[in-house]
């Protein structure tokens, strides 16, 4: 079936097609309604059906005949450590630590915060959570003791998984002190803190809450999947929100299963075996659904790499992976390779290593400059794919389906969109604009299955989020255009919602910190444009009258806030001091003239704004 006929068929027969779909996994009770619709355009998939996601990954395999295949590799060149899991064995370790959890009083529905460096004790925890039908809700562990707070306060954990430290590089970052900080800011107070002990750093236990995570896994005894509803909750993951608080977004158990199981066929072309490395971190949605769950799903070998594109050691770091692991498919984001490519301009690196296992490169997160795209394609010969996805979907909306057909290429587009995704461009009233013209890029609704069900505890942020902004459609809170040939060109978010390396930060959030600052009167963060990172924010700050504050010692404390309350990973390192903000005259700040200047593009002075003569200023700010 080519390409056309599969994607029409998913949109005009939804029912059938994803009925088909979930034939692929192995069911405890197989549903037998499909889609069971709410008023609001939403709904649930499969929810007569009963499942477990651990099964799914782990015991599927094993009575499939893949029990002594490699189901996971670790490969950490920060610890000059590497170690493999057959799926029997990573079944018995996920088992043991339910075990572990339901010891200490973790059951059914209940949330567990997981705050872990890029280990395999990371992926257990997950697929442990998984077996008891726990909700599990992975926190970046570059996160500050602030963002991790935040999230304690609005899951309610019953348990906080962690290590006693993560390594960046060289520099050893204790983890422990952390967790201890976010609880004690919180007014939840988890009833345990399992820890797994790192070499590098013995973290200090609490009597009484804390567990050491190879005392508890020595004594376990290991648990049978628990049967959940296809439409019981898998995991929360946190993503950035324009109001500065982080929405939960929630994912079903048997959606995602169906969903996964699907795209590594038709997104990635992966079959049972392949070597499948996606390069992202475990607190992020690539490592959720990447890394842990639908490579096992595909019965895959899945890589957890500890370390860096660069300076771990070198820039040959990603071929040496591919070539010690016979790699097939590779994924990553675009910034990894722009690293690389800064340290390695000839590809010099890549001459050493034998990468002829590669079959692919895909790349998401943040728009594939076509410089980059160039660069991988001229050394590696290799198709260079690039497909756009959000946390919130789960898998990718638009990409170019070489599990169905390969499509020509087109840089700066993510192909095509994804079977079960109508991709739309509408404007403010939903209607759709002619080809070429730019809109705001949506989804005509019901979303495929693996989607967020909801915003955890908040399903009117999620309404008014995602379903009211464009009546009929999920808003994904981007803006493109597609072309007469189909092809989908994202060009940029449409909120406040910056892409710093892939990541997704709210410049909202960031701005809450600066104005917290005593000095500070008024502020602005925008995003723009860095040719490593895509973009890093900046910050234009008025100081307040009668304030005596040396401007560069401003800035430092000011890094050092965000820093704090946020984390390195924001790369906030520039506050300029102004005399003014741009505003319209009902006192709207012009952040996306101020974005303009910053990337050095023409802007048109807006009718509206109430003094010209402060956009020149913006603009010798920048020159400076």
């Amino acid at each position: 079936m080519d390409y056309h006929s599969e994607f029409r068929r998913s949109v005009d027969q939804p029912e059938d097609f994803w009925r088909e779909q979930a034939t692929r996994i192995d069911w405890i009770e197989t549903p037998k309604t499909i889609w069971q619709a709410k008023d609001n355009g939403h709904g649930e998939w499969f929810p007569d059906g009963v499942l477990n996601t651990s099964d799914v990954a782990l015991d599927a395999n094993i009575r499939a005949g893949r029990g002594d295949q490699t189901a996971l590799i670790y490969d950490s060149p920060v610890t000059n450590t590497q170690r493999s899991y057959t799926y029997t064995e990573l079944r018995d370790a996920v088992a043991s630590f339910a075990g572990a959890l339901k010891e200490r009083g973790v059951s059914k529905g209940d949330r567990v915060i997981i705050y872990m460096p890029m280990i395999p004790e990371a992926a257990i925890a997950m697929l442990g959570c998984a077996r008891l039908g726990a909700i599990h809700s992975v926190v970046f562990g570059g996160f500050a003791a602030h963002e991790l707070a935040v999230r304690i306060e609005d899951a309610k954990p019953k348990a906080v998984v962690t290590a006693s430290c993560g390594i960046e590089i060289t520099k050893v970052i204790e983890y422990k002190p952390l967790v201890d900080k976010a609880i004690e800011h919180s007014s939840h107070k988890p009833d345990c803190c399992i820890v797994y002990q790192r070499p590098q750093v013995e973290a200090t236990l609490q009597t009484g809450r804390d567990y050491d995570w190879n005392e508890l896994m020595t004594s376990a005894t290991p648990i049978d999947p628990v049967p959940v509803k296809s439409t019981d909750p898998l995991y929360i993951l946190y993503t950035s929100g324009t109001t500065g608080k982080p929405k939960g977004v929630v994912r079903d158990n048997g959606g995602h299963a169906v969903a996964l199981k699907y795209s590594m066929g038709v997104v990635y072309d992966a079959n049972p075996g392949d070597v499948y490395w996606a390069a992202s971190d475990v607190g992020w949605v690539v490592g959720h659904s990447y890394i842990v769950y639908a490579p096992l799903f595909a019965g895959c070998t899945t890589i957890l790499y500890e370390g860096k594109p660069v300076k771990t050691p070198d820039a040959g770091a990603f071929w040496r992976v591919v070539q010690d692991h016979s790699v097939n498919l590779l994924f990553t984001a675009p910034t990894a390779f722009r690293a690389v490519r800064k340290e390695d301009p000839e590809a010099d690196q890549l001459s050493r290593y034998n990468v002829s296992s590669l079959k692919r490169i895909f790349l998401a997160g943040e728009r594939l400059d076509p410089p980059t795209y160039e660069w991988l394609r001229e050394h590696t010969r290799l198709p260079i794919l690039d497909h756009w996805w959000q946390t919130e979907t789960g898998w990718a909306i638009c990409c170019n389906p070489v599990g169905i057909e390969m499509m020509e290429t087109k840089p700066g587009s993510a192909t095509v969109p994804s079977p079960g995704f109508n991709v739309q461009v509408v404007d403010l009233n939903g209607s759709q604009v002619p080809a070429g013209e730019q809109g705001q890029i949506a989804v005509k609704l019901p979303l495929p299955p693996g989607c967020l069900t909801t915003v955890w505890g908040d399903d009117e942020r999620f309404q008014s989020s995602y379903l009211k902004p464009i009546t009929g459609f999920y808003s994904s809170g981007d803006g493109g255009y597609i072309d007469d040939d189909g092809y989908v060109f994202i060009m940029g978010r449409t909120d406040d919602v910056i892409n710093v390396a892939g990541h997704r930060l709210s410049t909202g959030e960031m701005e809450e910190v600066v104005a917290s600052h005593p000095a500070i009167a008024e502020c602005c963060v925008v995003g723009a444009h860095d040719d490593m990172k895509g973009q890093i924010p900046v910050g234009l700050v008025l100081i307040k009258d009668g304030a005596t504050i040396d401007h560069d010692e401003l800035e430092d404390e000011l890094v050092e806030m965000v820093r704090d309350k946020i984390g390195a990973i924001a790369c906030f390192r520039r506050a300029m001091v102004v005399e003014r903000l741009p505003k319209t005259r009902s006192g709207k700040i012009l952040r996306r003239i101020i974005r303009q200047i910053a990337d050095g593009e023409e802007y048109s002075v807006p009718s509206t704004i109430d003094d010209p003569a402060i956009l020149e200023e913006i603009s010798e700010h920048f020159r400076a």
